[in-house]
């Protein structure tokens, strides 16, 4: 069963040991909202609210995203991509090894460039955009790792069995 937005919200917070008001206070946003959304009154947050107190509860944005149903997943929470993945064979594994590297290599060229930007900026709303997309891209990556684990095992295991 997929976890709720508002229960990873709720644990992530009392991991942090903040209260509700702590977390509005930080995050800047309001105790209704965060009262809301953990009662599961508000199953679909709005992005800038989750994106915000993200920070603060240690769960990463993608996966509230994830949890209230406005994002994909890429990871073994994933089943159908698993799948996906696991009935390639031949150049249709190869592209896809291809496609997962070249993507990977392509993210971490950005995240420098990005990191660079941040380094540079003096304006803390680019700042703090640059550093959100970073997140998601060192994420994305994280989520390509474990595709491209499977992937590999699978292209080993076709190279055993074809010979």
């Amino acid at each position: 069963m997929k976890t709720k937005v508002g229960e990873l919200v709720q644990k992530g917070r009392e991991e942090q040991n903040l209260s509700m008001r702590q977390l509005a206070e930080l995050a800047k946003v309001s105790h209704s909202d965060i009262s809301r959304i953990e009662s599961g009154e508000r199953e679909v947050p709005n992005p800038k609210v989750l994106r915000k107190i993200s920070k603060y509860i240690g769960v990463n944005y993608n996966d509230l995203m994830y949890a209230s149903g406005l994002g994909a997943q890429v990871s073994p929470l994933n089943p159908y991509l698993i799948e996906h993945y696991k009935k390639l064979k031949g150049e249709d594994l190869k592209k896809a090894l291809d496609s997962i590297e070249s993507n990977m290599n392509n993210n971490e060229v950005v995240i420098s460039s990005l990191k660079k930007s941040a380094e540079e900026t003096t304006d803390e709303e680019k700042k703090e955009v640059l550093l959100d997309t970073i997140e998601d891209l060192e994420y994305q990556n994280e989520t390509n790792k474990e595709i491209l684990e499977l992937l590999n095992s699978l292209a080993i295991k076709e190279f055993r069995d074809g010979k």
